[in-house]
């Protein structure tokens, strides 16, 4: 497997990680279009993430991160998902691990490694999780990938889909089972470079077109005993993993509320440009269109004081339950659909033309329901815990 090698990080001038994120989203929406058309992996934005001191901000500050919370990784993630959101995805997955693997399971020297080479390099890490038969395992189940023993460590065969960011990775937590007789299920830290890991090119959606979530086949990889950095029985695990539910919950609907934004600018824009001749003035005159253009306000807005709310109260030692990330997701994420959705039908013809963005703001959007927790799991589980079953 051929891996991309990372440049060395370049300083830069002191500036708040916002203030960075809100420089390089209007640099990557200068290229976002063309990672669209052509689905490549959107190496350069992450090498300058890295350069702009980003790629480890959510990193605890005594490992040598940036040690921001949920708040700032909340904003700077809807920054650059104005930017090109498929970059943004990629360092959602980025943010979560680096943020709550210190306070996991894992032992402290693999946790020191991999923080570290984020640090120094801009080593990205994402969990393989999702299989072809299993789906996501936050639906239940066990995954047919297996971490069989050997004599120094575990060999470890199967195939994950849809497994974001793939082909950039340095490191892979690979979720599987052991061959005991009485199996674990866990993660199993994996080098993106072992001999037997390969990455199959199988990723070609609608929309979120440059995550690079290709199938990763694994065939006797083999990892040190210790790389079973977190494997219990099924019973003893929850759906995310301690820590992981706010951040999952939280930051998907930052991203998709970034893209909202990105169609809400470029609508204002043309509605103030577009002057039609039976009219003699630009349609955002219109009463009608500004009502219209209220109501997507009214959306963001909402998303905006929800996700600030939210990361507030975590990052202040106030977390909420499983429950309200998984709802928080489904209202952030279904707004910012709405909102979009609301800004192509004012435009006709212009907005699903292929020439202007919002088109591709409006396929991008749409992969918001696609995350997990999805809708029926998140509202399935709220409505029995109302109801105490």
């Amino acid at each position: 497997m051929t891996v991309t090698p990372l440049r060395p990080r370049v300083a830069t001038a002191a500036r708040t990680s916002v203030e960075a994120a809100v420089e390089l989203a209007r640099t990557f929406a200068e290229t976002a279009g063309d990672y669209d058309e052509s689905a490549a992996f959107p190496h350069e934005n992450i090498f300058r993430l890295h350069d702009a001191g980003l790629i480890a901000l959510t990193a605890p500050v005594e490992f040598g991160g940036g040690g921001a919370g949920l708040g700032e990784a909340s904003d700077v993630i809807r920054e650059i998902a104005r930017g090109e959101p498929s970059t943004a995805l990629i360092l959602i997955m980025q943010y979560i691990n680096l943020a709550t693997l210190p306070t996991g399971r894992w032992p402290e020297h693999l946790v020191c490694q991999v923080v570290a080479d984020a640090v120094e390099n801009g080593a990205l890490i994402n969990a393989f999780r999702v299989e072809p038969e299993l789906g996501t395992p936050i639906r239940g189940g066990l995954p047919a990938t297996t971490a069989r023993r050997t004599g120094d460590g575990w060999s470890i065969s199967g195939r994950k889909i849809y497994s974001t960011g793939a082909e950039g990775l340095s490191w892979a937590i690979v979720w599987a089972r052991t061959d005991e007789d009485d199996p674990r299920v866990g993660g199993f830290l994996v080098p993106a470079n072992a001999p037997g890991l390969r990455i199959e090119k199988t990723w070609n959606p609608l929309g979120m077109r440059a995550t690079g979530s290709h199938d990763a086949v694994l065939e006797d990889v083999r990892v040190p005993l210790d790389h079973a950095v977190d494997i219990r029985l099924p019973s003893e695990w929850d759906t995310r993993g301690e820590g992981q539910a706010a951040w999952f919950g939280t930051l998907p609907g930052a991203l998709y509320t970034g893209v909202a934004q990105a169609a809400r600018d470029w609508l204002v824009r043309f509605l103030k440009e577009r002057v039609p001749t039976n009219l003699g003035q630009p349609l955002a005159t219109v009463p009608r269109i500004q009502q219209a253009v209220g109501e997507i306000e009214e959306l963001i807005a909402v998303n905006l004081r929800l996700i600030a709310s939210a990361a507030r109260d975590v990052d202040e030692g106030r977390p909420f339950t499983l429950s309200e990330a998984g709802l928080i997701k489904v209202v952030t994420t279904e707004n910012a659909i709405a909102a979009v959705e609301k800004a192509l039908k004012l435009t006709g013809n212009h907005g699903i033309s292929r020439h202007n963005p919002l088109e591709r703001h409006h396929r991008d959007v749409l992969c918001g329901r696609i995350h997990s927790p999805q809708e029926d799991t998140v509202r399935l589980g709220a409505g029995r815990l109302a109801l105490g079953i």
